[in-house]
């Protein structure tokens, strides 16, 4: 795990009882309405560890689903998230997953779909409200959510790396942790880079244009 802000330590600003149960729960939610880039028409949401145990009571439910409408941890509709989801037709099931050794006793699934599209997000509420990406769409990408992150979904081919990397550094935004991963040689791979700035959308657009990029998503939840 990479280090944290000294004010991380402190906690966020936010609506809700508990920094790990909800705050941190808001932003896995986010993180998985900003990879699909649009409003989810339905989402599954599985919990293990403690917030299996204890959503309800500590407001991890509400908070999941705030977070895949896009609300931040301070935002006061969190306690109405249930009411406002059906106002805006979101659709979800919440359930306990199996029994079973997870990364980290906070931990959350989520796939969520809206248009034919369809992304899932593995990831663990670790303290403060600061939270852990493990997968993104089975991608191992290990990245914090404490930092603007770009997803960029490619073909695993020579070069690509270096297209990335090349066209990043010619926008002048500092690239802080980057990971590549893959699930076969030559088959779908995902790129992940944390940087120090939300990226604009010139440089969005230049990632989008490379050889063999197929989605190109910013993930902002910090």
């Amino acid at each position: 795990m990479r280090f944290k802000h000294v004010f991380s330590i402190i906690g966020p600003v936010m609506v809700g009882p508990s920094s790990s149960h909800t705050a941190g729960a808001v932003r896995i939610g986010r993180v998985a309405r900003q990879l699909l880039g649009r409003q989810p028409e339905e989402a599954e949401i599985t919990l293990y560890g403690s917030f299996a145990e204890t959503y309800s009571g500590h407001g991890t439910d509400l908070a999941l689903v705030g977070g895949l409408l896009d609300f931040d941890a301070d935002d006061e509709r969190i306690p109405e998230a249930f009411a406002e989801a059906e106002r805006l037709g979101l659709r979800f099931i919440l359930k306990p997953g199996s029994a079973g050794t997870m990364p980290h006793p906070n931990f959350a699934k989520i796939t969520a779909r809206a248009g034919g599209l369809e992304v899932s997000v593995q990831g663990a509420s670790i303290g403060g409200g600061n939270i852990e990406i493990y997968s993104l769409n089975g991608f191992d990408t290990g990245c914090s959510g404490y930092y603007p992150t770009i997803a960029i979904s490619h073909e695993d081919r020579v070069g690509v790396l270096a297209s990335i990397t090349g066209t990043v550094s010619r926008s002048g935004l500092n690239i802080g942790f980057m990971k590549l991963s893959r699930k076969e040689r030559s088959g779908a791979a995902m790129t992940v880079v944390e940087s120090d700035r939300r990226p604009d959308e010139e440089l969005l657009e230049a990632l989008r244009q490379l050889a063999h990029v197929e989605k190109v998503s910013v993930i902002d939840v910090t």
